[in-house]
């Protein structure tokens, strides 16, 4: 199995302690999510297991099966999603292939047995009964209330883009052939029971996803029976199988996924390009031409690769030296596509201002803080022939939570503010602060520290108080 906890010398478990025991304490205290504060909802979602415990023992590196006895906290699990749910879902208007996808697995390959267009309740429902056909449902947190308040607690508790699915599998049936995500994975059992096979991974923390013939995995690492309210954790690159066992009812669960393309290689990627930019600004070696025909070469030079490990050198003592912001396309495309705030009623809290206007006597604080990063990066005003430094303010308030990884590229704008550099130190004193008075911001000018405060009221990203 899993481990659910750190083994001991004498091969007994400590600290969460042995699966039956999880099962009495949870019965004993866990019936819904806190939803206080994102750290507190991953908390109550890992329950019993600490997440400190989480984090050193198990995340990135192998699976945790969390297994409950807790009548409240299935029939909560049951209401994310349930097969009927696809009825009213379809009289919104599905598509296969964007929304909805019908699958089977056989003979360990996956067969789509997806129609052209609109999907209709009753054709999958047909396919569901008569072919057997597992029902994937993408990404449902654009249409199920508290699944969107489930990942949007998650994508600021991990800083990271947080999808899902939800697969809906009939009796004695698999929906899919045994493969690897490139994303951290937590499954949440919903309704009925599934069957899991697990297998140590042939490619750790893979950036890619990967079908695996059933001759290379071998046998199963673990083997386990979901049921509902139960929780299964494993990291990118474990390759894993389910199916429904035969005799029983249909088995739902939905898969929330993180992490993708969120690895030190990425953020490396990330942060290089501007480090060699500015660095360039100063040092006439990295503004000097490269050797003639070296384009033309079927083999880097040696003079090459000597001279690029130098500048690497340099690059890293200068990076040792800086405090400076220096992500900046990761941080704008997290924000640009993660889900709005959660939110009853019509959000008009987070597309207009309310409260007091803010003057230069006024004490603000920041609101929202988790929906906001702030980065630094040239101007990108195409009129500007030598760009200069701004400071840039992104904010998720105005995102559409209905295109939430769909991967609608054509159709996602960034939301916010750029100041000048010499706004940054005003900008971190409201960050860092509970609240702070606007005559105290590090700006020369009083019409600067009225002009900064209004334009973050004007977007909603601070309050009067």
């Amino acid at each position: 199995m899993p481990k659910k906890a750190k083994p001991s010398g004498n091969g007994k478990e400590e600290g969460s302690v042995p699966c039956k025991q999880v099962k009495v304490e949870a019965a004993g205290r866990l019936s819904t999510l806190n939803f206080d504060s994102p750290g507190g909802l991953f908390e109550s979602l890992i329950s019993p297991i600490k997440t400190e415990t989480f984090f050193k023992e198990f995340w990135e590196q192998k699976p945790l099966l969390i297994q409950r006895d807790d009548p409240a906290l299935a029939t909560y699990y049951q209401s994310l999603f349930r097969l009927t749910d696809l009825k009213s879902l379809c009289s919104r208007g599905m598509y296969y292939g964007r929304d909805v996808n019908v699958c089977r697995c056989v003979n360990g390959k996956k067969k789509v047995l997806n129609k052209d267009g609109k999907a209709h309740f009753l054709q999958l429902r047909k396919d569901f009964d008569q072919k057997r056909a597992t029902i994937q449902f993408h990404q449902p947190q654009r249409f199920k209330d508290e699944l969107w308040r489930i990942q949007e607690k998650l994508e600021c508790y991990f800083g990271s883009l947080v999808g899902s699915n939800v697969y809906i599998t009939p009796a004695g049936s698999q929906g899919l052939p045994p493969h690897y995500d490139d994303v951290e994975v937590f499954i949440l059992q919903l309704e009925g029971e599934k069957h899991w096979r697990l297998y140590d991974p042939t490619v750790s923390l893979a950036r890619q996803y990967s079908v695996e013939a059933e001759d290379r995995i071998g046998r199963p690492a673990h083997e386990f029976t979901l049921k509902p309210g139960d929780l299964l954790y494993f990291p990118r690159g474990t390759i894993h199988q389910a199916d429904t066992p035969p005799g029983l009812a249909h088995s739902t669960h939905v898969t929330i996924s993180t992490y993708q393309n969120n690895s030190w290689g990425d953020f490396l990627l990330d942060t290089i390009s501007g480090l060699v930019f500015d660095t360039a600004k100063e040092d006439v070696a990295l503004r000097a031409g490269i050797p003639r025909q070296l384009l033309l070469q079927v083999e880097t030079t040696t003079v090459a690769t000597r001279q690029l490990s130098g500048f690497l050198r340099t690059l890293a003592d200068r990076l040792e030296g800086t405090k400076e912001l220096l992500s900046s396309d990761m941080k704008k495309d997290f924000v640009m596509h993660r889900l709005p705030p959660y939110y009853v009623g019509d959000g008009t809290e987070l597309s207009t201002p309310g409260g007091k206007l803010p003057r230069l006597d006024s004490i603000v604080r920041l609101q929202f803080k988790d929906h906001i990063v702030l980065t630094v990066g040239p101007d990108q005003d195409p009129s500007d022939e030598a760009p200069e430094k701004m400071v840039y303010i992104y904010h998720s308030l105005k995102n559409r939570r209905e295109t939430h990884m769909m991967g609608n590229e054509e159709e996602t704008e960034s939301h916010g503010l750029r100041f000048p550099l010499s706004h940054l130190d005003a900008l971190k004193q409201i960050w860092n602060s509970s609240a702070i008075s606007v005559k105290d911001l590090k700006l020369t000018t009083d019409e600067e520290k009225e002009s900064l405060v209004l334009s973050l009221w004007t977007e909603c990203l601070i309050q009067v108080v």
